[in-house]
């Protein structure tokens, strides 16, 4: 199984340094450690790791919740936020974000790797969701397609079915309905074939 490839984004050197360190120790594969917020969403779009360790507060203008937020959005990478702050304001504004995981510094080799395999798990279920959903929706846009169209043959009125077999149009509705039919002969049927019983007055 291919090592999972992951993105440090951290601006303190030394926790960068210790974060890479239990990274390879876990046997992931480092993609590159940026400081900045711009630098992370750049390298997240050329490199495409499966996963983003992200530090909320980072210098200049743009933090890390609005970093994972484009992120997420942009390129559906999943998130896991790593921060001195638990205060529930900042907890808050990173809940809004969507991330896969929060984790508190100083950084436990455990943890991480808990909190790494949990949204690496919860990414690819996620994403399996979305297709199947996908699948499900177009499914019914051509069903619904279908149901609009009715194959009817122009010379012996027979329906085709969705097997591809020509029925007798009262069989059809009987497969596909509720509706049963009785017979009988309309007026204009009646005299072409009935002349004898339909004389001209």
């Amino acid at each position: 199984m291919p090592k999972a490839k992951i993105l440090l984004v951290e601006d303190e050197i030394v926790t960068a340094r210790v974060a890479e360190k239990m990274l390879k120790a876990l046997g992931y594969e480092m993609c590159t450690i940026v400081s900045t917020a711009e630098d992370a969403v750049k390298e997240a779009e050329k490199r495409k790791p499966h996963l983003v360790l992200m530090d909320i507060m980072l210098k200049g203008k743009v933090d890390g919740i609005e970093a994972a937020d484009e992120i997420r959005t942009r390129f559906n990478i999943p998130v896991v936020y790593l921060t001195s702050c638990s205060d529930e304001a900042t907890l808050e504004r990173a809940k809004i974000s969507e991330p896969f995981g929060y984790m508190v510094k100083p950084l436990q080799e455990r943890e991480l790797h808990v909190s790494i395999e949990i949204a690496l798990f919860r990414h690819k279920v996620d994403s399996a969701r979305e297709r199947l959903i996908c699948k499900l929706q177009k499914a019914l846009e051509e069903i619904r397609t279908l149901s609009d169209l009715l194959p009817i043959c122009a010379w012996c009125k027979k329906i085709r079915n969705d097997e591809g077999y020509w029925q007798q149009i009262e069989a059809f509705f009987a497969d596909h309905s509720k509706t049963r039919f009785t017979h009988g002969i309309c007026p204009e049927c009646a005299r072409k074939n009935y002349p004898h019983l339909h004389k001209k007055s």
